[in-house]
């Protein structure tokens, strides 16, 4: 009688330790979840879809708080445009509300006199004034309208931009008669907050209806930023097409009364003048007896800013051409926010043919940017075709095998 009892306690004590265990370790996964940080600074909101597109770094980023960020990551309802975290009932779900931020059919109801008749939502008299008084020969010039808003949550210190629609714009694919538009924005100038929408295909008045929540901005910045809108046209075999830009200073935009509706024209983008692209030192040798010819990068200087934003960030792609077909590509490391980089990088190119007479070599100054398709801030070619220094530089190399000689060169438009 006595095994069997035994028997069973041992039993019991054991099944007793192994649901322990079990539940110990669930509470163990269940914790450390709850502690991760979110590896966003912003919420992209896609027509109530809530999507966190890019990982931006989280330190420097309008003095962030970290304990704040560790609450903002959270799944957003189909059925809101906006997210309030602390809303959540015990299951961690979120309660039916009605949207806050109109879609992009009702603008189509709204015309500039009803703009111009609610004072918080219209902050550019000027602009209604222009679309009122467009005429027939006027719109052909104009590059279209862009309509978005602006919001900030103080619970949240989080700074809202809504990009709506633009109306109006240019037809880039003379084929189609029609553009592949969206829209990059940016916040000065720190340019550290890129993001861009989705491209909308064959349309000259896409609706976007897309919300950027930025997290950790302090209301008391709002005064010293400034958003700057890309319009571009997405083009599969080449570089985009840049439709215009809008410039947004918040200098004198209140936001304490609740959300402003804006609209402003769009403009053509400020292209740089062809004496501004700056210039750059290089130093080339031809080896006739390994029939190589070494390329040295050696410095940047005066290079212009890469947009309204601020400084560049250059970086210098080079590329051989044996009659007038690349055979070969090279590139320097990105020189961060300077307009006279440093580069001191060495290349060795195999020539394929003897002597120099079927080379060429380009040179293209390039800002590096983000997310986005790179920007050539100026070019430069050397060869026996070339004009200027360039013809100039190529000659001596010819002349003057296994010598290493340097020029500086003025870049030419990109």
């Amino acid at each position: 009688d006595e095994i069997p009892t035994v028997v069973g306690i041992f039993s019991a004590f054991g099944l007793v330790f192994s649901v322990s265990l079990f539940a110990w370790i669930c509470c163990q996964r269940k914790s450390s979840k709850s502690n991760k940080t979110p590896p966003y600074k912003f919420v992209h909101v896609l027509k109530g879809v809530d999507i966190y597109p890019e990982n931006l770094n989280s330190k420097k980023k309008f003095g962030a708080d970290e304990k704040s960020e560790g609450k903002n990551k959270s799944v957003m309802p189909k059925n809101s445009l906006h997210l309030d975290l602390e809303k959540k009932d015990l299951n961690g779900n979120f309660p039916k509300t009605t949207p806050k931020i109109q879609s992009s059919p009702d603008l189509e109801n709204l015309s500039p006199k009803h703009f111009a008749e609610r004072k918080k939502d219209s902050v550019s008299p000027d602009s209604l004034k222009s679309i009122n008084s467009l005429s027939s020969e006027d719109k052909q010039d104009k590059l279209g309208t862009l309509f978005f808003s602006l919001e900030y949550n103080f619970e949240k210190k989080a700074f809202v931009v809504n990009i709506k629609e633009a109306r109006g714009l240019p037809a880039m694919d003379e084929q189609s008669m029609t553009s592949d538009p969206y829209i990059k924005m940016t916040i000065l100038p720190e340019k550290k907050h890129k993001v861009k929408t989705r491209v909308l295909r064959k349309t000259l008045d896409p609706a976007f209806d897309e919300t950027f929540t930025f997290y950790g901005i302090p209301y008391s910045q709002i005064q010293d930023l400034t958003l700057h809108f890309m319009i571009l046209s997405f083009d599969r075999f080449s570089r985009d097409d840049v439709i215009g830009e809008v410039l947004m200073p918040l200098a004198g935009t209140e936001l304490s009364e609740g959300r402003l509706l804006m609209d402003r024209e769009i403009i053509k983008r400020n292209v740089r003048k062809s004496s501004g692209r700056g210039e750059l030192l290089v130093s080339l040798c031809y080896q006739s007896t390994t029939n190589t010819l070494t390329v040295v990068v050696l410095k940047a200087r005066h290079l212009p800013k890469s947009d309204v934003s601020g400084l560049s960030d250059p970086y210098v792609k080079v590329n051989l051409y044996h009659a007038k077909k690349r055979i070969s590509k090279k590139k320097t490391h990105v020189k961060k926010c300077t307009p006279n980089a440093v580069f001191n990088e060495l290349f060795v190119f195999d020539i394929p043919c003897e002597g120099l007479d079927d080379i060429s070599i380009e040179f293209l100054v390039l800002d590096s940017d983000r997310g986005s398709r790179n920007e050539v801030i100026g070019r430069l070619t050397l060869g026996s075709s070339a004009e200027g220094t360039g013809g100039e530089h190529w000659k001596e190399i010819c002349e003057y095998p296994r010598r290493q000689i340097a020029k500086w060169h003025v870049l030419c438009d990109g």
